[in-house]
């Protein structure tokens, strides 16, 4: 989510990369909504670049992140100790998926068992204890969409105490991996005079695990998570949270994680959906020790208290161009003053038509929709609106609309103006049409019926390519087998949780379709291409009727039928959120169980792979074999 996805190719413009317009000197990590922690699609700069080093060798992206982040602050310190340094270290922990090494997750095993509902009440006991909630804060009832632990099926129940345990692994091993960087802040003299936030959560807890949770969080974009069943879910236990897992856990625990406040992420109504924990630490600026600070302050006020801060104005212009005003505030007048007026006076709040307004200590709220429950969507002008006085009911557990009607209707108002400022309307409650650039009107970088891919081409996601979901399409590759027959990988689109690759097995042309880790629909040729160049191609010919459908594979070499097989489903909407599109080699995790990660580069050369789309019928407007020569030619 850090650059446009259709500027997310190695033809840019970078402009809006961290380390070309967003300001930043350096970057390693991610791009994309969300990254597999095994197997990462990293980048260094706009440089796309490979893990150091494999899961079997030890490897996570959580420690790798942060030797980076530690080998930078070290190098600025070390050659330039009286320049102030700036680091934004934004992990994918402990975002879905839940990846952690084992032994880290199994030190919490047996610490969920009670379930969800006694977690909620434990947590809220501890908060009180430790007195990060106020004394007379309420823990807010349990919504009737999130079921109760002892209604879940005793099936589900192994599978979803494992759940509970891998993300608290997870959470442990991400916070010590902070403690690395914190320590060597420490090390290096610089601890007392730095500034840190330490933010921790994901606008509250993540519920994109539905009901039961899943192996496969893809399976919840795809509409296939009725196929993660207890068997399911069981006999994939002690995968869960490894490199062949892309897990998420249940909407339970993630409300449990919004102790004492309703809801969870996408839920942007309700403090659930919001809030998240916050640690402030500049021993140099901050005279108290261990306090708490209730002002209202939003993540867009960091910035604000960052320049302030650092004496720095706020920028007018940046490479000449006319900036829009910061909308934060500072919150440096709170750390030294606990009873410092609130200068973040009013906040709108908006997720797929779930919407608030908070006003000096008043919150309006409707939600609109429950993320994980697939029913039609009331009108927005029927949405029900609640009404809460924050000041003196920290969890929002007392409706108060009833009571006090006049200040609803001034809150709604006040709702209508600031997401009329902030260009939120008009509203739009669509999810998946969202996702799909045809339906959306976002930009999209490949246009027309036709993609060429040269060799060697990579790291492209799936909104750099040409999409072939739900259509009539081809794959057509020009490649030289070598000396002992051809071996690899031609062409390779996601990853082990879903996507398809064409490649050699034991000389010959085969096909996969990997539909959401579920299935491996298998496509072979009969044919041993002997050494020398070829043509190879994958026509797919889609029965329709529908998304996610199936059709038949045909594969072709050198114009000739070589062999065909029913795909009897396909993935209507993502492959992988961070894995893409790779020529001559399958990176990241693997999509076919027949060759293996990190080793399955094709042993001779492709000269350029041509995808083309055709018409629902199947028929194809362009001549795959023609299309590729052309292209070919022009290289």
């Amino acid at each position: 989510h850090e650059v446009p996805v259709w500027q997310s190719s190695p033809v840019g413009p970078f402009d809006q990369w961290p380390t070309g317009g967003g300001g930043f000197e350096y970057f390693y990590g991610f791009i994309g909504g969300e990254a597999h922690q095994w197997y990462p699609s990293l980048y260094e700069g706009t440089t796309p670049t490979e893990a150091p080093k494999s899961p079997e060798e030890g490897y996570h992206l959580m420690e790798d992140m942060t030797d980076k982040a530690i080998g930078w602050i070290q190098q600025q310190k070390a050659l330039a100790p009286d320049k102030p340094f700036f680091a934004y270290f934004a992990p994918g922990a402990t975002h879905a998926p839940h990846h952690v090494p084992k032994e880290w997750a199994d030190k919490y095993k047996g610490k969920f068992d009670a379930g969800w509902d006694a977690l909620r009440e434990e947590t809220f006991a501890r908060q009180k204890k430790l007195g990060v909630i106020p004394a007379d804060a309420q823990l807010t009832a349990r919504p009737d969409d999130v079921p109760s632990w002892d209604s879940m099926p005793e099936e589900f129940k192994p599978a979803l105490r494992r759940e509970m345990e891998v993300y608290a692994g997870f959470l442990e091993f991400a916070d010590h991996h902070v403690g690395r960087l914190l320590e060597t802040i420490e090390k290096i003299g610089a601890m007392d005079n730095t500034l840190i936030y330490y933010i921790i959560g994901d606008n509250g807890a993540s519920a994109e695990g539905g009901l039961n949770g899943c192996f496969n969080e893809m399976s919840y974009f795809n509409g296939l998570q009725a196929l993660e069943t207890a068997e399911y879910l069981t006999e994939r236990l002690d995968k869960l949270g490894g490199p062949e897992s892309y897990n998420h856990f249940a909407v339970g625990w993630a409300h449990a994680m919004n102790t004492p406040l309703q809801w969870t992420k996408q839920v942007a109504s309700h403090w659930g959906g919001t809030r998240n924990g916050t640690i402030v630490h500049w021993p140099k600026g901050i005279q108290a020790k261990g306090e708490q600070r209730t002002q209202f302050a939003h993540v867009i006020d960091v910035a604000p208290t960052i320049l302030e801060a650092a004496g720095i104005p706020e920028p007018l212009s940046v490479d000449g161009i006319q900036q829009d005003p910061i909308d934060g505030v500072s919150m440096l007048h709170t750390f030294n003053d606990a009873a410092a007026p609130e200068h973040h006076e009013t906040q709108y709040f908006e997720v797929m038509g779930n919407r608030a307004i908070y006003h000096k200590g008043w919150t309006a709220v409707t939600k609109h929709y429950t993320p994980w429950i697939n029913t039609p969507r009331v009108p927005l002008d029927e949405d029900v609106w609640e009404l809460y006085d924050t000041n003196n009911d920290w969890s929002q557990s007392k409706d108060l609309s009833k009571d006090m009607p006049e200040k609803l209707r001034e809150l709604q108002r006040l709702f209508i103006i600031e997401a009329t400022r902030n260009k939120v309307l008009p509203l739009d409650d669509r999810l998946f049409e969202k996702m799909n650039p045809d339906t959306a009107g976002r930009p999209v970088l490949i246009k027309g019926k036709t993609q060429f891919l040269a060799g060697g081409m990579g790291h492209l996601g799936e909104n750099c390519m040409l999409s072939i979901k739900n259509k009539s399409h081809t794959v057509t590759a020009e490649i030289v087998v070598p000396e002992g027959g051809a071996e690899g990988v031609i062409i390779a689109q996601g990853a082990d949780i879903g996507g398809w690759a064409l490649y050699a097995l034991n000389g010959k042309l085969k096909y996969c379709y990997n539909w959401g880790g579920f299935k491996h629909y298998m496509v072979e040729g009969a044919t041993t291409m002997s050494p020398g160049e070829h043509q190879v191609r994958m026509e797919f010919a889609y029965a329709g009727g529908g998304l996610g459908k199936g059709g038949k594979a045909t594969l072709y070499v050198d114009g000739k039928k070589d062999g065909e097989g029913d795909i009897e489903a396909t993935l209507a909407n993502v492959f992988s959120a961070d894995d893409g599109c790779d020529v001559g080699r399958d990176g990241g995790s693997s999509v076919s169980p027949d060759y293996v990660a990190g080793k399955n580069a094709f042993n001779g050369k492709v000269k350029g792979v041509m995808l083309s789309l055709g018409d629902d019928d199947g028929k194809h407007v362009i001549d795959p074999a023609d299309a590729i020569r052309i292209a070919m030619a022009r290289q």
